[in-house]
């Protein structure tokens, strides 16, 4: 979808555009803050180049249209090259004139196209003088940038020395992956400083400054290499004639990170069909990406057609930047909700003003837990950056703190339970109501009652709240010993439905111990840990009796979640215990205690391996529309399927995923799995695979 230009309609609307414009590029080339996001910037310069077109008599000197980096900055050490910006397009349509304009420029159609990730951070020249890195710059306004080599040694993927003693300029993109910035405002915030509001911004501040009394990491990302004064002829002419996907494999080679490694490779493609199917490919898998990309690079690949394309002033007219919808906006933070969840979670929720980003609506955003609140420094009337990527629940990453007017107020926590007035439990930090799943008993029934639990067909939220209100139901044992009179007692409940309840929850009692265990809600657990909890201990039993050291032996769970774990299951000894004594099964079928991974023979000295299905060792992800076998399996039916044929299930496709199950349907998640080569089955194949495990 095409970003919308901002309208222009007068010459002062106009001039107030090129101010507005240039003073966020100055803030944020300068300090890493902006008073506009990425997409109301891209907006504004549209807008200006639109007017600017109808009226070029009017054109202001200091109009952004044409410059590098908006014309905000400057910069006191020259570049031996120009270091340009790029020229952006936001549709197929657009990308494909752009490609026509390119073959008119140079005479023929390209036929060599090098696409990649186009990375949201701070554009670098870094200098290497027989192999050591000499100097750092920034690309300031394409002539001259800044000196920032005091940051040399902090970031990681630019190496102090290549594997190689040559004389050469690296070009690239310094930028913090999510993990770096997360960490980023963690430390800032100790030192008492304010959060970054994006990681973008966190490292172009983080670049520039100096004599900090912390460093955080950064990370580069090389997209050029040239040659500089004093570089071997040879290898000068070899730069200056290879094409540009030869120069990335040189970069990497010299140990240089590129983004050649990442989950989004940089690929040649030979027509426009393929470029814009692999622009897909990249959107899609966008959303899970380790860091920010605002868009997708694309190139003439060869020398000779870079050559004969040239450059203008701003841009070079061989490569555009194919920008993808903003996943991020500024907006104002009205207020905050408190929810309480199903085990009594206190959880806090941003009400925003309304803002569209990557084309829908968002008024709410997770603020995660009250020590986030205080650690980001968050304020009512506060503008704040949002973020939002594909399907992911919309966060708020920060207040734009240089955007306060001082109006802004204090978030009030709770004193008390916001849901039933009990008392909070404030000892970790995500809070919790100190009536646990009782506070909001109907929530963690319905829950328990779920298909993908305890599957209880006939105990809808309505008949929760009937039975709970009856006093009937206390906790989820109470539901298996509820009698046929208690029911015909109710409301609308005739003969029919109460024995067709009482039928449900009789095959309740007989689910797998995978599903008693998720239907009681351990925290840090869901439908996959419950399993793989249960398959790894086979009976309940085995799981209390299990320490921490005992539960980190299951697979995912680390040092941090197993306390939680054992300390949660003797929370709920009481409600396990009456559960048992209402016959419910605590069993997991076909599962066996821990045992050694080699068993001893039957002669007592040669080992042999213990038995393991199809699926041993392998991550298993499954995407898409299931057909044939599989047609009526549920998502968590397919899981329980996988982990019973000896594989892990999974939700996300990464390098260690093994196979991804694609029907119908499959998006991103087969993407990326074809980015990565990771091994595709469809439906059909994959219960071939299976077929003894299925029931």
């Amino acid at each position: 979808m095409t970003t919308p230009a901002a309208e222009i309609v007068d010459a002062p609307a106009y001039a107030q555009a090129v101010q507005d414009a240039v003073g966020a590029a100055a803030a944020y080339y300068a300090g890493g803050t902006s008073p506009l996001d990425d997409d109301a910037y891209d907006r504004l310069v549209r807008g200006i180049a639109a007017y600017e077109a109808g009226h070029p008599e009017q054109v202001l000197p200091e109009s952004p249209t044409g410059k590098v980096a908006g014309g905000a900055v400057e910069g006191d050490v020259p570049h031996t090259a120009a270091m340009l910006s790029l020229d952006n397009v936001f549709s197929a349509e657009e990308f494909t004139a752009w490609t026509e304009s390119l073959a008119r420029r140079i005479g023929h159609e390209v036929t060599r196209f090098h696409v990649g990730p186009k990375l949201d951070g701070l554009a670098v020249a870094a200098r290497y003088t027989e192999g050591r890195l000499t100097r750092l710059i920034t690309r300031g306004d394409g002539t001259a940038g800044e000196d920032v080599s005091h940051a040399i040694g902090t970031v990681e993927g630019l190496p102090d020395q290549l594997a190689e003693p040559v004389t050469v300029e690296v070009r690239g993109e310094v930028l913090m992956t999510t993990a770096q910035f997360e960490y980023a405002n963690e430390v800032r915030t100790q030192h008492g400083g304010q959060p970054f509001a994006n990681p973008r911004n966190a490292a172009a501040g983080t670049l520039r400054a100096r004599e900090r009394l912390y460093t955080v990491p950064m990370t580069f990302f090389g997209y050029g290499l040239l040659p500089l004064p004093g570089t071997d002829p040879v290898l000068a002419e070899r730069l200056n004639a290879s094409a540009y996907s030869d120069l990335m494999h040189l970069v990497a080679g010299f140990g240089v990170h590129t983004s050649t490694s990442t989950p989004v490779p940089d690929t040649v493609a030979e027509t426009v069909e393929q470029v814009l199917a692999r622009v897909q490919e990249i959107a899609a898998v966008r959303a899970g990406l380790p860091f920010g990309i605002d868009g997708i690079v694309i190139k003439a690949d060869l020398a000779a057609d870079q050559q004969a394309a040239g450059s203008g002033s701003r841009a070079p007219r061989w490569a555009i930047a194919y920008k993808l919808p903003a996943v991020e906006k500024i907006t104002r933070l009205l207020a905050v909700e408190w929810n309480v969840g199903r085990t009594g979670i206190i959880a806090p929720r941003g009400v925003l003003e309304p803002v569209v980003i990557d084309g829908s609506t968002i008024t709410y955003a997770t603020l995660h837990n009250p020590a986030d609140i205080t650690r980001r420094d968050l304020r009512l009337g506060d503008q704040v950056m949002v973020h939002r990527a594909g399907d992911v629940i919309p966060r708020i990453q920060a207040p734009a703190a240089h955007l306060r007017t001082g109006d802004e107020q204090p978030i009030a926590f709770p004193e008390v339970c916001p849901r039933c007035g009990s008392d909070i439990d404030r000892r970790e930090e995500r809070w919790r109501c100190t009536q646990g799943r009782n506070c909001h008993l109907v929530a963690s029934l319905s829950y328990a009652a779920g298909r993908d639990q305890l599957d209880i067909e006939g105990l809808g939220i309505t008949r929760v709240v009937q039975l709970v209100d009856a006093g009937l139901v206390t906790d989820l044992a109470d539901l298996f010993t509820l009698t046929r009179e208690q029911l015909l007692g109710l409301d609308r409940m005739g003969e029919t439905s109460t024995d067709n309840l009482l039928a449900a929850i009789a095959v309740a009692r007989q689910q797998p111990l995978s599903r008693v265990l998720c239907a009681l809600g351990v925290r840090g657990t869901g439908r996959s840990m419950s399993r793989r909890i249960a398959r790894h201990f086979a009976t309940m039993d085995n799981i209390r009796a299990a320490d921490a050291e005992a539960m980190q032996q299951v697979d995912g769970i680390g040092v941090e979640k197993a306390p939680s774990i054992v300390a949660e299951l003797a929370e709920l000894a009481p409600l396990v215990d009456k559960l048992a004594a209402a016959g419910v099964n605590m069993t997991e079928p076909g599962a066996t205690p821990p045992v050694p991974a080699v068993e001893a023979s039957t002669d007592g000295e040669t080992p042999v391996a213990a038995e393991a299905g199809p699926l041993a060792g392998m991550t298993v992800v499954v995407t898409g529309t299931m057909t044939g076998p599989l047609e009526k399996l549920s998502r968590n039916e397919m899981n329980e399927l996988i982990e019973r044929a000896g594989g892990r299930s999974s939700s996300s496709v990464s390098k260690k995923t093994a196979l991804v199950v694609a029907g119908d349907g499959a998006g991103s998640k087969r993407a990326k799995a074809e980015s990565l080569g990771i091994r595709l089955a469809t439906p059909a194949e994959f219960a071939a695979l299976v077929a003894d495990y299925l029931d």
